[in-house]
């Protein structure tokens, strides 16, 4: 990246985005993990595992900037200056995110507002929890007999928001598999937008928690079933939601998890 003489004696460092992936540590990457042992500065999401913290350097800064349903340790636009002053001062400064920084984590905005102050940034990928958590619920996206398609949608869409409205008609009939991120508050929502659209109340769907790590849970049932369900069992957040006949596989695949 090219940068004036004026923004080379202004920042020192470089801001790398780098996805922390679901959980599982083995499934970090390597690229991932040897930035995490040498950086000066690491400031990090609220749902990167303790596991991969316990990957960063003892003696980086470490700055928790998670967001969670109602809670915010900082503000998306607090988060970006920080990155930003922090680049001024140390060599190696991370922005660690759960699963891929550009999935669904706001990596794509943190990303221009870096280039846009003069600062060299790159991004790390990382493994999605839409990919991994079914994986390790025994249920593939796509499979031969049941899907060839699969789309990804957020479930979180908050009043006042910037983002256009998801069409959930268009995704009710625009591919065989649905995954659905932060989507369980909102869920008895999307599924009367989807059964509006047309898809069978017989659909299997499963909610898959804390995906990839030792404490995941599923719960699987169908579009008709699942609120109560959710309810009588107190399934909570976080989780992704796979909707599609690739979910009655978990029967048969779900006892080949990883370990």
């Amino acid at each position: 990246m090219n940068r004036t003489a004026t923004q080379e004696s202004k920042f020192l460092g470089k801001v790398y985005l780098v996805g922390a992936g679901p959980g599982d540590p083995g499934l970090m990457t390597l690229k991932g993990k040897g930035l995490l042992e040498c950086a000066d500065v690491v400031i990090y999401d609220a749902l990167v595992s303790p596991a991969i913290l316990e990957m960063i350097n003892p003696q980086a800064e470490k700055i928790n900037a998670g967001k969670r349903m109602g809670r915010h340790s900082l503000l998306q636009d607090v988060t970006t200056q920080l990155l930003i002053e922090k680049a001024q001062d140390n060599a190696i400064v991370v922005r660690l995110k759960g699963g891929d920084p550009f999935i669904f984590g706001r990596g794509g905005e943190e990303m221009a507002e870096l280039v846009a102050a003069g600062i060299d940034v790159e991004v790390v990928p990382g493994i999605t929890s839409g990919i991994a958590a079914p994986a390790y619920a025994g249920i593939p996206l796509t499979h031969r007999l049941y899907s060839s398609s699969v789309t990804f949608v957020t479930g979180h869409e908050s009043v006042g928001k910037y983002r256009p409205a998801v069409n959930w008609s268009a995704i009710a009939h625009g591919s065989e598999t649905i995954v659905i991120y932060m989507g369980i508050h909102n869920l008895p929502y999307i599924i009367e937008q989807l059964t509006g659209a047309g898809l069978s109340l017989e659909t299997p769907i499963a909610l898959v928690r804390w995906g990839t790590r030792p404490e995941q849970e599923e719960l699987i049932g169908t579009i008709a079933t699942i609120i109560e369900q959710v309810e009588k069992t107190g399934f909570e957040a976080p989780a992704i939601a796979v909707i599609g006949s690739v979910v009655n596989l978990h029967d048969i695949l779900s006892g080949c998890r990883p370990v």
